[in-house]
């Protein structure tokens, strides 16, 4: 066998992605990426239309199959309807991208319990339960590929952001058990850790103080990262030339984790 396959490597002709919260934003570029590369991709929002209306720009960009899917992550019936869909219109999922996820700041005498849970359902139990889905024909063909959409945040902390730090910190440690898991089976399971990125759930922030000074003002490159930026390393992940990674951590984060 050769050992120069260079960018061949990083094909997905003939692959199938699903992504999770995908009809704006990192999961839009994700699906994208990947489509981009050649796979056949279902975009999945809880609001179906928009994630078909994304699907069909992907489509009409690239030339592949993209289809979308409504589904609630956090809610079992849904995501097991979603993946049985997918399967049905895509014959098999090679690639799941869990991205579906929220934040909602604040300190902690002023958050209630109901949406510290509603954080950990849509972030934590959400990825698991999609992952859950997906993995039995992952596991019957021996080949897959789980990418986790952790955070900067499950790796360091940040005032104001425990519902979100702890889900993502959640989020890490699920990638590293089932990594272990399902190593047997030919499938790996790794996280992308994204920095600041300027999509909408950063768009509250971005003028103020702490977002200029404490988050992009902290970055070793000094600005947002752009939606393009989290592209490669979704590629990378999702094809063979990360076939020897599983449970690691890819860190996108403009050098904020650094200091």
């Amino acid at each position: 066998m050769s050992t120069l396959p260079g960018i061949k490597q990083f094909d997905l002709t003939g692959r199938t992605g699903l992504i999770t919260g995908c009809s704006k934003g990192l999961g839009e570029a994700m699906a994208a990426c990947l489509a981009s590369a050649g796979a056949n991709v279902a975009l999945v929002s809880r609001h179906e239309a928009e994630a078909q209306a994304a699907a069909d720009a992907i489509a009409r960009e690239f030339g592949h199959q993209a289809i979308g899917l409504g589904a609630d992550v956090a809610r079992e019936a849904d995501v097991e309807s979603m993946a049985e869909r997918a399967i049905e219109a895509l014959g098999h999922i090679d690639i799941l991208i869990n991205s579906a996820g929220i934040n909602i700041r604040g300190s902690i005498d002023k958050l209630s319990l109901e949406e510290f849970d509603k954080v950990q359902r849509i972030n934590v139990t959400g990825s698991w339960l999609c992952a859950r889905a997906l993995l039995p024909q992952m596991k019957e063909r021996k080949a897959g590929r789980i990418i986790n959409l952790a955070s900067t945040l499950g790796l360091v902390g940040l005032a104001n952001r425990t519902p979100y730090a702890t889900s993502k910190g959640a989020v890490v440690q699920m990638t590293r058990a089932l990594a272990l898991e399902v190593a047997d089976d030919g499938v790996t399971v790794n996280a992308i850790c994204p920095g600041p990125f300027l999509t909408e759930m950063n768009v509250p922030i971005a003028n103020t103080d702490e977002g200029k000074n404490f988050i992009v003002g902290a970055t070793a490159l000094k600005r947002w990262g752009e939606l393009r930026e989290i592209q490669g390393a979704a590629i990378f992940l999702a094809s063979d030339a990360a076939s020897y990674v599983t449970g690691s951590m890819l860190v996108v984060d403009g050098g904020w984790t650094a200091r």
